[in-house]
């Protein structure tokens, strides 16, 4: 057990890594998810992005009680639980492909997510305590990277065991045509590419989990154990201010990342087919992997506050002229938010956090729970584009990124304010 460290445990922060891989791997998958799912079940974009919103929901509710966990049984053990909910998720994908049922595929996503949010909730500031409280983002910005890493490979291993694993899908014309039987046998063999995948990431996580309990993490007693009677968390403005920034950074990454595909494939983007464009995807996640490994290296320089407000507009810049343009030049500049989505996260993660003592863990869940933006603004957009078009339906996205450069310029200052380099 040990108080704040002086200096950052790379060996703890190397096996925390993986968790932070994983988890991304898992949720970009949900980007060709979508597609695939929104032709099976013949859904338009407000009933899909009910993908999004029961994975990102499960934040929300299971955010506060994954902060009492933490102060009941420690970062390590709460890591090892969230893989473990995670694998009995992922196993429910392969009986919702095999009825197949949308409502299954999101009692599964839910339970994923659920043990995501016990990961993200004890991973998170974990990180950012394993070393001096100057270089946080640049810690928090590293292990990102590889979050980074997980959603750039994912579209790729998705395009090619989920979208290309089966015959191209019908048109939606021809589905509607289907006898009742005929369309179920349709189903089941379209649903089918989904198992293998799932059963192969179910496996891993168990694997990881046993991995994880007998390593030996330190225990840090600045931020573990329970907060003195009397404080709050609600105290705290510039948690609150970056809990809301939380909100709207994940809501515009995964509004923007699950529109994609159907953005792309539309004649006047650039008219791929759909698994073609879901290759596309890896340029956004690659984009965020690589901001992040340059911003880890920058904000060892930097004050974090004002490159997040920097990066946030420029975001802005590229979601207007994408909405304002055609072809190329729309896909391009909407791809390229990417780069500068990367190190948003982090840096707003562990601006909120900073200085909140034993108030860690209770911190961390309201900030977790703020990633339920993943939930409702998707909605939100796919709800718009069903009545404005997906093209003009990110100007929600645009609001989001104006936001966190307020955030990033002012709302982060505080009294216990991470000091630049």
């Amino acid at each position: 057990m040990q108080d704040a460290p002086v200096k950052t445990n790379y060996s703890a922060m190397a096996m925390v890594t993986t968790l932070f891989f994983m988890w991304g791997f898992l949720t970009c998958l949900n980007d060709i998810l979508i597609p695939h799912l929104k032709g099976l079940f013949d859904l338009n974009y407000a009933q899909v992005m009910l993908v999004q919103f029961a994975f990102f929901t499960s934040y929300f509710v299971f955010s506060m009680p994954s902060g009492k966990l933490i102060e009941a049984v420690g970062y390590k053990r709460s890591m090892v639980a969230g893989l473990v909910t995670m694998g009995i998720g992922t196993g429910l994908f392969v009986p919702a492909a095999m009825v197949p049922s949308f409502p299954l595929f999101l009692t599964a996503l839910v339970i994923l997510a659920g043990g995501m949010t016990i990961l993200q909730t004890s991973a998170n500031p974990y990180v950012a305590v394993l070393g001096p409280p100057r270089t946080a983002s640049s810690r928090l910005n590293l292990t990102q990277a590889f979050n980074s890493l997980g959603t750039a490979v994912a579209p790729f291993f998705g395009k090619l065991l989920i979208l290309g694993a089966v015959a191209a899908p019908v048109a939606v014309e021809v589905f509607r045509r289907m006898a009742a039987d005929e369309r179920h046998i349709y189903q089941v063999q379209q649903a089918s590419a989904i198992k293998a995948p799932y059963i192969g990431l179910a496996i891993a996580l168990f694997i990881l989990a046993i991995v994880i309990g007998v390593f030996k993490l330190p225990v840090i007693r600045s931020v573990e154990g329970h907060a003195q009677a009397g404080e709050s968390i609600w105290q705290h403005k510039h948690l609150v201010l970056g809990a809301i920034g939380i909100f709207v950074y994940v809501g515009a990454e995964v509004s923007i990342g699950s529109f994609l595909v159907n953005y792309m494939h539309e004649n006047y983007i650039a008219g791929f087919s759909l698994e073609k464009a879901a290759g596309y995807l890896t340029f956004y996640w690659t984009g965020a992997m690589i901001g992040r490994f340059i911003g880890s290296a920058v904000l060892q320089k930097v004050n974090p506050g004002f490159y997040l407000g920097g990066n946030a507009l420029v975001a802005c810049l590229l979601v207007v002229i994408s909405m304002l343009s055609f072809g190329h030049v729309a896909m391009w500049t909407i791809l390229a938010v990417g780069l500068f989505n990367s190190i948003m996260f982090p840096s707003i993660f562990t601006l909120a956090i900073d200085g909140l003592g034993h108030l860690t863990g209770k911190g961390s869940g309201l900030l977790v729970a703020a990633i339920v933006g993943g939930a409702i603004i998707p909605e939100l957009q796919g709800l718009l584009a069903d009545r404005i078009g997906i093209h003009h339906a990110f100007v929600l996205a645009a609001m989001c990124y104006l936001y966190i450069a307020f955030y990033g310029f002012k709302g982060s200052k505080h009294g216990h304010e991470v000091a630049a380099g």
